[in-house]
């Protein structure tokens, strides 16, 4: 029996229904609050880099580097996310960061990406327990009748869906395994693109405060949108909006959940307008929010980094993540003092080997000018 069944008969044509709908309705959008809403999600994305900008200030805090790197990094990588589903972008984010920190390595660097977690787990949770509690979501039988093919193709068929869910955790598991047996400096690189999470105040000023102005602008953004777009505003109404937003972006079989959001939105909405327009609505939004992440990430790419060809950087972030993954593979597991050329501790030649070690005691202080 084949595992990977055919997704659910006519939900690609209520997609592009939904698609026609927005386009007959164009002439009914209100220009300024669509403008005004994408200028939100503009300072969104751009203030929630501060997060990881001191995340890497803090697990590198003798190297130099500018906040706009970081920023064009992030943002180009979001533009990417935007368009390619499964955060293509995060090997353009990764390859950007590595090369502008300098003496750094793509272990550190990627387990920074880390310090947005608390904050974003912590938000999410609290808007699906929203979401549950409100109504916002139908029940699990419920969901095969939806019009989207990731959740009416998980949900006709049960057993594939249980295989999906439970591969992730355990290959992730699995990965856990084989490296913390193969490379212990693989670790210590790990452990030091968390410095931040080890400093409760730090973590307050330097990632969760910026993370908490975003989710402000975020939701500014939802509610101009909604108005853009016809539908009646209200805080119920916008925390609506936001909690299916974060369960779309659950599955990212498709660019933001396109399809899932969609019809979760058509659910939820129900009563406050019209089908059409909640389609209409859903479809544009997105749209729209797309076209502006891809330009703006396109924008800081070229601003900063002075190229658009976002292709080879996904291939070479690849490229290069590969080749320091084989390196560490050939190399010789170390004693206490005995460690590589390439590792931090190298790097770091006036602090001493046990405090490498043991990174919980001695990490150098980051600066504190947040």
């Amino acid at each position: 029996m084949a595992m990977i069944p055919p997704l659910a008969d006519g939900s690609f044509a209520h997609f592009f229904d939904a698609t026609g709908q927005f386009l007959d309705n164009v002439s009914a959008i209100h220009i300024l609050p669509l403008l005004g809403a994408l200028v939100f999600q503009g300072l969104f994305l751009t203030v929630r880099t501060r997060s990881w900008y001191n995340g890497l200030r803090a697990a590198y805090p003798a190297e130099s580097f500018p906040w706009r790197n970081i920023w064009a990094a992030e943002v180009s990588a979001n533009g990417i996310s935007s368009i390619i589903p499964a955060h293509a972008g995060a090997f353009v984010r990764l390859y950007l960061g590595k090369h502008t920190v300098k003496n750094s390595n793509y272990a550190t660097v990627g387990s920074s990406f880390a310090v947005d977690l608390p904050f974003d787990m912590f938000v999410g949770v609290i808007f699906l327990i929203y979401g549950f509690t409100q109504g916002v979501f139908p029940k699990l039988p419920d969901l095969s009748k939806l019009n989207a093919f990731d959740l009416s193709f998980l949900a006709q068929h049960p057993r594939f869906a249980v295989f999906f869910v439970t591969l992730v955790p355990i290959l992730l598991l699995a990965l856990f395994a084989y490296l913390s047996v193969r490379v212990r400096d693989f670790w210590a690189n790990v452990r030091q693109g968390i410095t931040l999470l080890r400093d409760r105040n730090l973590y307050l000023r330097g990632a969760a405060a910026p993370q908490f102005l975003g989710l402000i602008f975020r939701l500014a953004s939802i509610w101009l949108m909604l108005t853009a777009f016809n539908i009646d505003t209200s805080v119920n109404i916008v925390l609506t909006v936001l909690s299916v937003q974060i369960a779309s972006s659950l599955i990212p079989l498709t660019p933001q959940g396109a399809g899932v959001q969609q019809a979760l939105l058509i659910s939820a909405l129900a009563g406050v307008a019209s089908t059409t327009a909640i389609a209409a609505y859903s479809v544009g939004q997105q749209l729209a929010v797309a076209v502006f992440n891809a330009a703006f990430g396109l924008v800081a790419l070229a601003f900063v980094f002075k190229t658009t060809d976002w292709r080879s950087l996904i291939r070479a972030g690849k490229a290069e993540k590969a080749a320091e993954d084989a390196s560490d593979e050939a190399s010789v597991p170390y004693e206490h003092d005995n460690y590589g050329d390439d590792t931090w501790a190298s790097k770091h030649p006036d602090i001493d080997s046990q405090t490498t070690l043991e990174y919980d005691r001695d990490i150098p202080e980051a600066p504190r000018d947040y």
